[in-house]
């Protein structure tokens, strides 16, 4: 991940030989992580064991999918999604950096965790903002309690509308969970449905940060049970990862109960915070990006990369290898957005930076030689495995070896 160099240098041909070897010895790691068979192994004679699909792929999709733009306020985003490891890429993504007319200094950006299909998913990103803006409760004069109101009802029809919707379709086993914003003139509204999360970085800290709806949780929990459903393994019924969902409505049919009170909840959990010019950035990301790093440690290396990268894409790209290689498993898929405060590109950064690729690069030749004078024949996960237990001054905060 060059982002600073001093003019065009060639790799090494020992690099280009361990990069070669890449591909095929992670995949054969991740791979047999996940209990499968080993590479050639055959069952044994006479079994017939039903062949379940597996929810991964043998190799990674590591095609991203990127994008960029501005709000006349200052305000400016990227987006970096990722299939990864997952046999089908099920999340979606809203990007509205302008709303118009009375609203042209509002925007709004959600990111889509879909699962059981990614059909669900895809309807309320192309919908859910149109029942938000239906209710009339978003209005230029800003009152947060009214716009609050809004956004649930939003939320709530949108699940009300795709229950007829997935009864045509045959969509009944497919869900989403939705973490969204919607940025006033003087406040951030967040909107968290489920376990993607959003963040707020202000004067280089964690300011604000979404709580995960998890079956587990006291009050989610108490719902689910009293709605007839159980806890077990952590998941509802066993199987559901999520507590607050839109669609998964095969656990929404508890009769006499609202459709806040059911098993699976289609209400956000909407939270207020007042702009600062402090504000620097704000994350909005799926599960597969949670899995890997935890808040302030997204944070720091957003904080670090934005000194270094003026290319919002880059980072974002940069943060979807980094939750690869820290070992996610999961779509990955993540929201960028810089506030006119955001860290600047720095010269004395762009240094430091520069060095620390010049010592990767020496490091790794030191490495590399050792392993052969001994007789080894190095490939690229020999190599790290010794730099990751070798200290290495100046590595990105938060992201470590695994960032570079």
């Amino acid at each position: 991940m060059r982002t600073a160099r001093k003019g065009s240098v060639e790799m090494p041909a020992f690099m280009r030989q361990l990069v070669k070897e890449t591909e095929k010895r992670v995949s054969s790691f991740f791979k047999g992580g996940r209990g499968g068979a080993a590479e050639g192994e055959q069952p044994g004679d006479g079994e017939r064991e039903e062949v379940i699909p597996s929810p991964y792929l043998d190799r990674p999709v590591l095609d991203k999918l990127t994008e960029e733009g501005c709000a006349r306020w200052g305000l400016t985003y990227a987006l970096g999604s990722m299939q990864g490891w997952r046999a089908n890429m099920e999340d979606f993504h809203n990007c509205v950096p302008q709303l118009g007319g009375e609203l042209a200094d509002w925007s709004f950006f959600a990111v889509f965790d879909g699962h059981a299909g990614s059909s669900v998913a895809q309807y309320c990103s192309q919908h859910l903002l149109g029942q938000i803006l239906a209710t009339g409760g978003m209005r230029s004069e800003d009152d947060p309690e009214r716009v609050k109101g809004a956004i649930i009802e939003g939320f709530l029809q949108t699940d009300k509308h795709l229950l007829s919707v997935t009864r045509r379709e045959g969509w009944e086993r497919g869900g989403t969970t939705v973490v969204a914003t919607l940025i006033s003139p003087y406040y951030i509204y967040f909107a968290n449905c489920g376990d993607s999360r959003a963040v707020l970085c202000r004067s280089g800290q964690v300011c604000f940060s979404t709580e995960d709806h998890k079956p587990y949780n006291p009050l989610e929990k108490e719902r689910i049970e009293s709605a007839g459903g159980s806890v077990s393994i952590q998941r509802i019924n066993g199987s559901l990862a999520v507590s607050r969902a839109l669609g998964d409505f095969s656990y929404k049919g508890a009769e006499n109960r609202t459709p806040t009170q059911q098993m699976v909840s289609p209400e956000p959990e909407v939270c207020v915070v007042e702009r600062s010019p402090a504000d620097e950035f704000l994350v909005l990301a799926c599960d597969g990006v949670w899995d890997t790093i935890s808040n302030e440690e997204l944070c720091a290396f957003i904080h670090n990369r934005l000194r270094v990268c003026t290319d919002l894409r880059d980072v974002c790209t940069q943060v979807i290898d980094l939750c690869l290689y820290k070992g996610s498993l999961d779509n990955i898929s993540i929201i960028l957005l810089c506030f006119p405060g955001a860290p600047q590109l720095s010269a004395e950064a762009l240094h430091q930076e520069a060095e620390l690729e010049d010592l990767l690069e020496s490091k790794v030749a030191e490495i590399y030689d050792e392993l052969c004078a001994k007789g080894e024949e190095p490939d690229l996960l020999s190599v790290l495995t010794v730099l990751a237990s070798t200290v290495i001054p100046g590595l990105p905060p938060g992201g470590g070896i695994q960032s570079k």
